[in-house]
C-alpha cells in the first residue's frame, strides 16, 4: 500500500477538523476526497504534506511514518502537491517556474553551483530536461519561454501541475485543480489527470466538480465534518444511502445546504 492513514485527528481550538480518519491509497490510482466546504479536505492535505502536524494518528508512505517530517523532507519521499490558490512566480518564465520543482531532486551544493563545476552543469542540464518533459506532458510546450504573467488561468493551473510532476513524485496531491476552469479547460484537466495516473503516478484528488470526480476516480472518500462518511468505488458512492442523504437530501440537511450555497451540487 502506497499511502496509509490511521487514526488521524486534528483540532483547532475547540473545533475538530479531522476526526479519527482512516483510509488507504494503493499505487497507480486516482483516489478522490470529496465533501462540502469545511469538511476537512484541505486540512487533510496540509497534514499529509507536513504543513500541519496531526494531534494524533499516523501517515505511512511506502511503509515509513512521515508524521513530524518537514514539508521538504516529505517532498523528498515522493509527495508533491498543488494548491487551491495558484502558487506562481509571476516574475519568472513558465520554464523557470517548473524548474523550481526540480531542486529537491538535483545533486549539487553551493560551491559547485557558485564555481559552475561539472557536477553543477550536469545537474542543471538534467533538471532543465525534467522541466521540459513535464511541460510537454501537460501540453504546454509552446509556452516554455512565455512569461507567466501573460498566461490564462487554465494554462497556469496546468503549469502548476507540471511543476509538481517535475519533482518525479510517487504521489501527487491536487487540491481543486478544476476550480475556476471553463468546460473546455475542465475536459483538458480530466484528460491530464487520467494520463498522470496511467503513467504510474498515484493521484490524490480534492475536487468539487462531481462530473470530473466520477469520470476519473478509481476510489472515493467522502468526508463530512472531518469524519469518514463513506469510501468506495464511484458506483458504490453514487448508490450509497448515507451519501445521498447528506448531499441530495432535504433542504434542512446541513451538508446539502452548504453545497448548494457554494454552487456545487454533488451529482452522486
Amino acid at each position: 500500500m502506497l499511502l496509509k492513514v490511521e487514526g488521524l485527528l486534528k483540532s483547532f481550538g475547540g473545533v475538530t477538523a479531522i476526526a479519527d480518519l482512516n483510509f488507504e491509497v494503493p499505487e497507480g490510482v486516482v483516489y478522490s476526497v470529496i465533501g462540502p466546504n469545511g469538511a476537512g479536505k484541505t486540512t487533510l492535505f496540509n497534514m499529509l504534506s507536513g504543513i500541519y502536524l496531526p494531534d494524533e494518528g499516523s501517515v505511512t508512505l511506502n511503509g515509513r511514518n512521515i508524521v513530524g517530517l518537514a514539508p521538504y523532507k516529505i517532498a523528498r519521499c515522493g509527495v508533491s502537491r498543488t494548491f487551491q490558490n495558484l502558487q506562481i512566480f509571476f516574475n519568472m518564465s513558465v520554464l523557470e517556474n517548473v524548474l523550481v520543482g526540480c531542486h529537491l531532486r538535483i545533486k549539487e551544493n553551493f560551491i559547485s553551483t557558485a564555481l559552475r563545476l561539472p557536477l553543477s552543469m550536469r545537474e542543471e542540464k538534467k533538471a532543465r530536461q525534467w522541466a521540459i518533459d513535464a511541460l510537454h506532458f501537460c501540453g504546454l510546450e509552446k509556452y516554455i519561454n512565455s512569461p507567466s504573467d501573460a498566461l490564462s488561468y487554465g494554462v497556469l493551473k496546468r503549469m502548476e501541475i507540471a511543476r509538481a510532476l517535475a519533482m518525479k513524485p510517487n504521489i501527487i496531491m491536487m487540491d481543486e485543480p478544476a476550480a475556476g476552469l471553463n468546460d473546455t479547460e475542465t475536459a483538458e484537466m480530466l484528460s491530464l489527470i487520467r494520463r498522470i495516473s496511467e503513467s504510474g503516478i498515484t493521484v490524490l484528488l480534492v475536487e468539487h466538480n462531481m462530473h470530473l470526480v466520477m469520470q476519473v476516480s478509481d476510489r472515493i472518500l467522502v468526508l463530512d465534518y472531518g469524519s469518514r462518511l463513506a469510501e468506495g468505488t464511484t458506483h458504490e458512492i453514487q448508490n450509497n444511502p448515507q451519501v445521498i442523504a447528506a448531499y441530495l437530501g432535504s433542504d434542512t440537511t446541513t451538508a446539502g445546504a452548504d453545497v448548494k450555497a457554494g454552487g456545487n451540487h454533488y451529482a452522486v
